[in-house]
């Protein structure tokens, strides 16, 4: 009777997505909610899977790009009534962890690094070094604000007052986020929401994470030995495979260096 009705008894099916990488926008980018969304509504609606697994390295990123992507997943989730398992691997950071705790279930290694929730905002001031070389810099504007923080004239007080409060408002609704998630797994710690970060273990203790675990143990754990793990991911584009646009992946691979030099990795 079985070879006759092949879709019963199937064993249980969980999409895996691999979310890897710094978080930007854009489809070259490699996390976004524009590259990625394909992908994230496929696991989500194709073969009726059991759950969504998401394996996640990242350092972080865009706040917007992690606050749509993270959206989309719970909305699906949601909608479909399909609950969402993450695994980090070495690092779920800032944005990466606003991706993680767009699950049901947090799973770590020991080694792997998680929080850093906060938001920073970098660059350089060349204003002095201007003057020494005897280069004034001119700006014409239609609007007090429109040179706000210009790199190449003197740092303005004002300024840097409005930009705090633009990385305050987002901090907020990254701590909003991890609330709303974790609820009351979370601890009292007073420098949870402070930027620090912590390894798998202090992070399980923090509530940040639910437990040890990886992918294929747990999963076989949760849905039985027959569990089939289905893997989604972008395709990458002819030209890409054929090594095109190599100066610019040269670039953003200095660029990831740097994020995930930020934790040591």
């Amino acid at each position: 009777m079985r070879h006759l009705v092949p879709f019963l008894n199937r064993p249980p099916r969980v999409a895996v997505i691999r979310l890897a990488g710094v978080i930007g926008s854009g489809p070259r980018a490699a996390l976004s909610d524009e590259a990625l969304g394909p992908v994230i509504e496929k696991a989500f609606r194709r073969g009726k899977p059991a759950a969504v697994a998401l394996e996640i390295n990242s350092p972080g990123g865009s706040p917007v790009q992690s606050s749509l992507i993270a959206a989309r997943i719970r909305r699906l989730a949601e909608e479909k009534e399909i609950p969402v398992h993450a695994f980090v691997e070495d690092v779920a950071a800032s944005g990466g962890y606003w991706l993680a705790a767009a699950a049901d279930d947090i799973r770590v290694d020991h080694a792997s690094i998680l929080g850093s929730i906060g938001v920073i905002s970098a660059g350089f001031g060349a204003d002095v070094f201007l003057k020494r070389q005897g280069i004034e810099r001119r700006v014409y504007t239609a609007g007090k604000s429109k040179s706000t923080l210009d790199p190449f004239l003197p740092e303005k007080p004002e300024d840097v007052a409005q930009l705090k409060t633009v990385l305050d408002d987002i901090h907020t609704a990254f701590i909003t986020h991890v609330k709303d998630r974790r609820g009351g797994r979370l601890s009292d710690e007073p420098d949870l929401f402070s930027g620090e970060f912590w390894l798998g273990g202090k992070a399980i203790e923090l509530g940040l994470a639910d437990g040890f675990g990886h992918l294929v143990p747990r999963m076989k754990e949760v849905y039985g030995d027959k569990v089939r793990l289905v893997r989604y991911g972008r395709r990458r584009g002819l030209l890409s495979r054929f090594g095109a646009h190599l100066a610019q992946d040269a670039v953003a691979a200095l660029e990831d260096r740097a994020h995930y030099a930020r934790f040591g990795l």
